[in-house]
């Protein structure tokens, strides 16, 4: 069914003789057949948005409709690939057209020529329904890919047949329960905008390790959780996304750059080659997705990416495997909601953004979760995080996009310009910051880590809010006035900051740092203050406490080699007791 353009405003076009279209299908406009999707509908007119550059189009052009929703192609070859916001490879379409994308390129997001090792699971006579595995395809070193019974299928294999295959050779056949035969290849589409079914949503219980320490310890997240990481210009968020992508330990990661600046995606493209994922020690590429729909690219195209994304990440999830969502950033994808909605004339909400803004924001986060996958045995789970940037302009965090995000999601880093334009990296303000997982997590960090760990990171905290609360009183009357004990505070908490939340993403022995390193790290700090409050009661000179040569040692602590910092802890734990003592040993003479 085809209709024609009355009137083209930027990226939204809207046709008459549309009546038999529906709303979110997918549309090709004009003679280049730049694809669209309509937003909504009048009568037989149809507004839509074009996900191209809409330059050129006039009245009178041809709309034709594909009677389909925007949807992604799910099977083997997801894995190392980049695609822009609505699935179109971009490795192939540089073979193709050079380095510039030309408008209404065709490329299907999965190769058609490659073949995979198909493997079967199951035989020919068994029993089936959706979203069991019927075979595997070694996808990359370290995915396994699972091809699954599409949703909504329930029946007995026919037949089933091991060999290399294309993602639409036929590798089974299944009979359903009405005598329909069904064809079923190791590729199948999904409609972005449609959450993926489950069996059940759990509560989370298990922390995702992200090897970041202010996020590990103070903040942490949990598997199937939401994160937000709200930021000014220059504060570090693109930073501290790359890390979570780099290190979490999850599966597979789905890397959305979405309207962001094009030279830190290309960041992205050309790092994770080459870095070494610590777990299975492969390429990280080989466990990534990445969809770049940079500030450069149609905006209509980047509120489709996140959905895209998300989708993407959902297939891997119901392969029971944990998977993380990074989108950056969220800001530009509402600006884009923005854009269209302020051109569809629609009444605005606070600065403009659209009224179903929060609503919206709720739609994509609410698709995190740890869940049971659809399956007939019912046992296998999976999760899928979901981590999003905010960049308010200025770093305003009451502005619409901050309020509504911290309203959804359960993790709260905020990032400080101060703590950045002092070189403190991550620069998540400890004193703005929140987790809401703390409780639920607290039965694994007791199990893994012992009770003490939550115990310590309790006294952390305090000794830094005390630092905020006492900075006031030394900027009125100087620091040597204060009680011994308050300059041990402020000694200790400086100690936290410093020797333990800093970090540096581009020295390898700090960029990443293990539960265990980061709890005997924070053990130790709190050990020397413990001792310290002791040695003070018996007289001892605070200042002799604070120069003693194992205080410079526990500074230094964070560098010491992954493979040795038990021992190396051990010694410096020793030290610092006799140290200690010898400097109480003289206050008590003293005295």
């Amino acid at each position: 069914m085809s209709g024609k353009i009355v009137k083209v405003s930027g990226p939204l076009v809207v046709a008459s003789g549309l009546s038999d279209a529906n709303m979110a299908d997918v549309v090709r406009v004009g003679e280049q057949k730049l694809i669209g999707e309509i937003l909504n509908m009048n009568g037989d007119s149809a507004s839509i948005q074009v996900y191209e550059e809409t330059s050129g189009l006039g009245p009178g052009a041809v709309v034709e409709t594909t009677g389909a929703p925007l949807s992604v192609e799910l099977g083997p070859g997801l894995i190392e690939n980049i695609y822009d916001g609505i699935q179109r490879p971009l490795e192939e379409i540089m073979k193709i057209s050079g380095a510039t994308i030309q408008r209404g390129m065709q490329v299907p997001a999965l190769s058609r020529e490659k073949k995979w090792d198909f493997t079967p699971a199951v035989e020919a006579g068994a029993a089936v329904a959706a979203g069991d595995v019927i075979g595997t395809v070694q996808e990359t070193a370290v995915v396994l890919h699972k091809i699954m019974v599409p949703v909504g299928l329930k029946g007995t294999i026919e037949s089933i047949q091991a060999g290399a295959f294309t993602v639409l050779d036929t590798v089974a056949v299944l009979r359903d329960e009405n005598g329909g035969r069904h064809e079923l290849t190791m590729m199948q589409k999904w409609p972005v905008r449609v959450g993926r079914p489950y069996r059940q949503k759990h509560a989370p219980t298990v922390p995702l390790c992200s090897g970041q320490r202010i996020i590990d310890t103070m903040f942490p997240i949990a598997k199937g959780g939401t994160a937000a990481v709200p930021g000014p210009f220059g504060s570090g968020k693109t930073v501290v996304q790359h890390q979570l992508a780099k290190w979490a330990d999850v599966d597979i990661v789905v890397y959305i750059g979405c309207g962001e600046r094009g030279n830190e995606m290309t960041d992205v493209l050309r790092e994770f080659p080459e870095l070494k994922d610590p777990r299975t020690g492969e390429s990280l590429m080989k466990r990534t997705v990445l969809i770049a729909n940079t500030s450069d690219m149609p905006v209509a195209a980047r509120e489709a990416s996140i959905y895209t994304g998300i989708t993407i990440a959902e297939y891997f999830r119901d392969m029971g495997y944990d998977v993380a969502v990074i989108a950056d950033s969220t800001s530009r994808w509402a600006e884009a909601l923005r854009e269209m909605s302020g051109r569809l004339e629609e009444m605005p909400g606070e600065e403009g953004y659209p009224a179903y803004l929060s609503s919206r924001l709720a739609q994509f986060y609410e698709r995190a979760g740890s869940v049971s996958c659809i399956c007939s045995d019912g046992d296998r789970r999976g999760s899928l995080t979901a981590v999003g940037a905010v960049s308010p302009p200025g770093g305003d965090l009451s502005e619409p996009v901050s309020q509504a995000t911290m309203r959804i999601v359960k993790v709260f880093w905020a990032l400080d310009s101060s703590l950045a334009y002092k070189r403190h990296f991550p620069a998540i303000n400890w004193l703005n910051s929140h987790s809401l997982y703390l409780d639920s997590l607290k039965p694994w960090f007791d199990e893994h880590l012992g009770k003490r760990f939550l115990i310590d990171r309790d006294k952390a905290m305090s000794l830094l809010q005390e630092e905020a609360s006492l900075n006031e009183i030394v900027q009125l009357v100087g620091k040597d006035s204060l009680s011994p004990a308050d300059q041990l505070t402020l000694e200790t908490a400086k100690m936290v900051r410093e020797d333990f939340l800093q970090q540096n993403a581009f020295v390898d022995v700090d960029s990443f740092s293990e539960y265990d390193r980061q709890e005997k790290l924070l053990a130790m700090i709190l050990r020397y203050d413990s001792l310290c409050r002791n040695a003070i009661l018996r007289g001892a000179d605070v200042q002799a406490l604070f120069e003693i040569p194992s205080r410079e040692r526990i500074g230094r602590a964070k560098s010491v080699e992954s493979g040795t910092y038990q021992a190396v802890y051990a010694d410096i734990a020793a030290q610092m007791e006799r140290e200690i003592e010898a400097v109480a040993e003289r206050g008590e003479a003293e005295v």
